[in-house]
This record gives C-alpha cells, sequence and structure tokens, in this order.
C-alpha cells in the first residue's frame, strides 16, 4: 500500500521546488501577494454590498441603507487603484523587481483603504480596527522590511489624527455607516456579529499562516546554520586551530575569494628519509605511520594557534599570524617547532609499539611578507600563502637535520633575545641573491621556556676505523664518486668521518660501506655534513637522513661492541 504520509511529503516538496519560498521572492510578485490578500478581504464585503442593495432583507438592522452606494463607490476605486498597481508590479518583475517604492507606495494605499473602511463602522467600537493595524504591520514585516511596518503604522496614526480632529469640529461623523449601535437589549445583532467574525477569522488566518511559515524557516535556518557550523568545524578543524576557527565562523567575509598582504611566520616540516622508507613499507604501514605522526603533530600546532595551509606527502606547511592576527607569531612558531620535535619522542613510542621504524624530522621557519587568503575560482579555492618566504622557508628547512629547528634571521628579530641559539651557518639557497645566514634553535625563554630534548648520545671512539665510500650531492665537487673515507666515531644518528676530499659544511653524500660482504656494501644510506674539523677540514661530523635497517644494524652494533675501553 502507498505511504500517504510519503506521498504528500513529496508533493509538498515538488510545489516548494516549483514556486520557491515566497518569503524569499521578488519585492514585485510580494506586492502582488499582499493585492490578492486585499482583494480577497474586501472582495466578500463588496460582494455583501452588491447583495444588500438588491436584497435589502439581508442588510443589518444596525446599517445605513442609503450608505451603501457610497461604501460600494469607495471600494470599487480602490479596486481599480488595486489593479493599476497589479500591471505595475507585473512590469516591475523584470525591470526593477525589488522596487522599494513600489511596496511601500502600496503600504500606504491600502492602510488608507482599510482605515476608511474602518472609520465608517466605528474605529473605536470595532475590535477589528486594531486587528487590521497589526496584521498589515505584520504582513508589511515578513513580506517586505521593518521601515514598510513603520510606513504602515505612521500612515494609520496620521488617518485617526485626521478623523479625530474632524469628528471634534463637526466635520465628520462617527461611524458614517450605521444607523445605531448594533447592540438590541444588550445583543449584538446576528448579521453584525458574523460579518466582523469573519472579518477577524480571516485577519487571524493569514497572520498565522505567514507568521508560521516565516518562524518555521527561522528554525530550519537555524538548523541550517548550526549543521554548517559544524561542517564547518570538522572540515575546517582538520587545519585551523579552535580559536582561528570561531574567528572565521563569526566572520565569514574572511573566507571570501581574494587575498592580502600579511606578516607572517612560515613553518615547513618534513621527515627525513621517509621516502627510502616508504619503499619498504607496505602502504597500509605507511598510511598507518603517517596518520599517527600527524594526529600527534596537528594538536601540537593547533595548540599554538597555528593554520595548517598544506600537508603535502610528509610534509607540513604551517603558518603563525593569519587568518588571525597574531603579535607574538615568531616567538609562538618557534615554541610549536620546539614542542613538535620534543613530540617525536610520543611518536616514535607509539611507531615502536606497532613493529614500525623511528622517524626524524627537520623544520625550518622563516618570517616574511606574503600574499594570503582564499585563492582559485569561484568553483573551487583553497586557503593559500604565496610568496617568495613561502620558498625560502622550504629552502631553510632542507638544510635541516632530524631533530634540528632551523630560522632565519627575519624570525630570530622577531623573536628578540629569548632565544638559545646552538649555531649559525651561512648558506646560498637557491633562487637567493646572497648568503642567508640561517641560525639553530635550542630552546626558548620567556612564558614558553622549552628546549629541545636531547636524542643523540655522544659519538664513540671506535677501536677500528669503519672504512666507506661516499658521494657528493651537493657542494662545489658535486658528482665526484667513489670517494674514500673512515668512520672513527659513532652515535645513533650520526658519525665522525675522516674524507679523502674536501667536504662542504650542509653538503650532502650517500655513501656505501667498505670491507663488508656484497649484500651490505651496495646498501645506500645518507647524511648531511653538520659540523667540520677545526684542526681538519678533511674530518667532519655527518648526521645521517636515510640509513635502510641493516646498515643501521650493523653500525650500532659496531658502536655497542667495537668501541675504545672507556670511550661508549
Amino acid at each position: 500500500m502507498p505511504n500517504h504520509e510519503s506521498t504528500e511529503k513529496s508533493i509538498v516538496q515538488r510545489l516548494i521546488k516549483k514556486v520557491g519560498n515566497p518569503l524569499e521572492w521578488r519585492w514585485a510578485d510580494k506586492v502582488l501577494i499582499l493585492i490578492g490578500i486585499q482583494v480577497v478581504a474586501f472582495g466578500s464585503a463588496m460582494l455583501y454590498l452588491c447583495l444588500a442593495i438588491q436584497f435589502p432583507e439581508i442588510l443589518a438592522n444596525c446599517m445605513n441603507p442609503s450608505a451603501l452606494t457610497y461604501v460600494l463607490k469607495i471600494n470599487i476605486s480602490f479596486f481599480l487603484l488595486y489593479g493599476i498597481y497589479a500591471l505595475l508590479a507585473y512590469r516591475f518583475r523584470k525591470r526593477s523587481p525589488n522596487s522599494k517604492w513600489l511596496a511601500y507606495s502600496f503600504a500606504v494605499i491600502i492602510s488608507i483603504h482599510t482605515f476608511i473602511f474602518m472609520a465608517g463602522i466605528g474605529y473605536a467600537t470595532n475590535p477589528i480596527t486594531f486587528l487590521s493595524i497589526i496584521s498589515q504591520a505584520i504582513i508589511g514585516l515578513l513580506l517586505f522590511d521593518i521601515y514598510c511596518s513603520l510606513l504602515i503604522l505612521c500612515t494609520w496614526g496620521l488617518m485617526f489624527v485626521i478623523q479625530i480632529s474632524g469628528e471634534l469640529f463637526g466635520l465628520l461623523k462617527y461611524a458614517p455607516y450605521l444607523i445605531e449601535p448594533p447592540f438590541t437589549d444588550g445583543k449584538i445583532d446576528n448579521l453584525w456579529l458574523i460579518l466582523n467574525m469573519g472579518e477577524g477569522i480571516f485577519s487571524v488566518l493569514v497572520i498565522f499562516i505567514l507568521s508560521a511559515y516565516t518562524i518555521n524557516r527561522w528554525h530550519k535556518r537555524e538548523e541550517q546554520v548550526i549543521e554548517l557550523s559544524e561542517l564547518l568545524k570538522k572540515m575546517f578543524g582538520r587545519y585551523l586551530s579552535v580559536e582561528v576557527m570561531n574567528s572565521l565562523i563569526e566572520n565569514p567575509s574572511a573566507l571570501e575569494l581574494g587575498g592580502g598582504r600579511r606578516k607572517v611566520t612560515i613553518m615547513m616540516t618534513d621527515l627525513r628519509g621517509f621516502t627510502a622508507l616508504s619503499e619498504r613499507l607496505e602502504p597500509e604501514r605507511v598510511v598507518q605511520m603517517l596518520n599517527s605522526y600527524f594526529e600527534i603533530m596537528v594538536d601540537v600546532v593547533f595548540k599554538y594557534n597555528g593554520t595548517i595551509i598544506e600537508i603535502i606527502g610528509d610534509a607540513l606547511l604551517v603558518i603563525f599570524g593569519a587568518p588571525q592576527e597574531m603579535p607574538d607569531r615568531a616567538r609562538k612558531a618557534i615554541a610549536c617547532a620546539i614542542d613538535m620535535q620534543n613530540a617525536m619522542v610520543t611518536a616514535n613510542q607509539e611507531n615502536r609499539a606497532r613493529g614500525l621504524p623511528e622517524l626524524e624530522m627537520g623544520i625550518g621557519l622563516n618570517e616574511a611578507e606574503v600574499i594570503v587568503g582564499n585563492i582559485g575560482s569561484s568553483k573551487r579555492s583553497k586557503y593559500a600563502v604565496v610568496g617568495r618566504g613561502v620558498n625560502m622557508a622550504g629552502r631553510i628547512e632542507s638544510y635541516a637535520v632530524g631533530g634540528q629547528i632551523l630560522i632565519s634571521e627575519s624570525v630570530k628579530q622577531g623573536a628578540g633575545e629569548v632565544l638559545r641559539i646552538d649555531g649559525q651557518k651561512e648558506v646560498m639557497p637557491k633562487g637567493a641573491e646572497a648568503p642567508l645566514t640561517i641560525y639553530e634553535v635550542g630552546g626558548i625563554a620567556g612564558p614558553y621556556n622549552l628546549a629541545l630534548e636531547e636524542r643523540d648520545p655522544a659519538p664513540a671512539a671506535l677501536a677500528l676505523q669503519i672504512p666507506l665510500r661516499y658521494t657528493l650531492l651537493e657542494g662545489k665537487d658535486v658528482g665526484r664518486k667513489d670517494v674514500e673515507g673512515f668512520i672513527i666515531k659513532l652515535s645513533k644518528n650520526s658519525a665522525e668521518i675522516i674524507c679523502s676530499g674536501p667536504v662542504e659544511i650542509l653538503g650532502n653524500l650517500k655513501m656505501n660501506l667498505g670491507d663488508v660482504d656484497e649484500k651490505l656494501s651496495t646498501r645506500d644510506f645518507y647524511g648531511k655534513v653538520i659540523r667540520l674539523s677545526e684542526a681538519n677540514t678533511k674530518t667532519c661530523v655527518v648526521r645521517f637522513t636515510s640509513v635502510p635497517p641493516e646498515v643501521d644494524g650493523y653500525l650500532q652494533a659496531l658502536r655497542k661492541h667495537a668501541v675504545k675501553p672507556g670511550e661508549r
């Protein structure tokens, strides 16, 4: 059997879809609605008057028969005026659909018409008068705006003043349509009661329908706003802190298409050796490891009100200072970076519990003026940041090894004297016009009071030097292959190496172990030169950036068992 409730609902939905929401129609269409309401309201009165002229016996005893023709002429005049307004409204539907003068002038006309009718039957002794005032004022408010409602009230007020003044000076008669009060021996005239009740019920019914419809629409709008707010929180809550997100919800204009110049602190993070690591693991394990890592890092970013612009593979692009202004953005960005590096301990604990390898992250920070905002098309856009400063942050991050935070001169100046600087280097990034000084941050004082946790123990001196071959991937001698060297000291994440040729600070090396079986010697591992010996430029400290498990196992076994006595 068909579901009648669903069928009715479907019919209503089709009707709403076809006609739309009447309260959201154009003003010219609403004027046509108002004309229809007025014609229905006074059309019944005109029909009664016409019948009363033909059949006097149906006329209420209290009414003045000689006034019927006069009343009928007034109503016909106003109906002709309504016809003119209907034509105007129909023409304005295309030319000027939201014409205010058309709506406002028509509001005045219907107010005058209604008052003349009410004054004729006794405005002060007929409750329908005040019901009509309220009805028309509410209709004007619901269909148009507060100004239309106020105009209706002002028109009624002016008509009251004119009527009362005319009565005081003997120019006008009170209730000229009546020859006597509609009461006989304390009883109201039945026909009079029916006519007034009909008018009152019609007015109440119109107001109820419009008010109920409007209030229902408001409730639905509120539900939609709440749903939209929750949707925004679910969507943008993955990228923005709660404070920033609430700011955007309160000020939606900040999400409009377009951008502006803004001074921000830009953070770039990247996992070291993750590409090589992901090639050795199953895709599901890689995704599991990334999700666990980002779950921790995103919470830290939100803790410092950072805005996540993009997650690119294993990298994060975060800005501080947009869309919400942040006066201490440089300090917050540095504190966030330190907290993120320290949080890697928790991330690696979870990885070990799941049988996954440990991760290391490098972070670069830069302060610059960039263009930030919603960039794209009207169909697809994203909150983005554009400018040379973003590229420079990426260059700085590329120099960082696992567990390291590097900042530009602009970030150092923005943060002030609260930083603990563990070192500085002069580099020449790609695209830079002059050398760039970058600083290694070890901690920040002040209200944050954070420092990087020491995770790499001091290198142990090996009893026997470990031969290796290396290839320069960056620097003046890039491309030199199979250069020989020896590992003389070893820690968990770094090694001190004697090279047979010169190396440059921050140069990247691809290395292979020597004097081992063929399977192990063909396994590449990578590192970055982080320090040169002051006494010998051929001795350097290399921080490992990507080491296969078998090579790492071999090196750590040597570190544990093949060290000089007393130097472990």
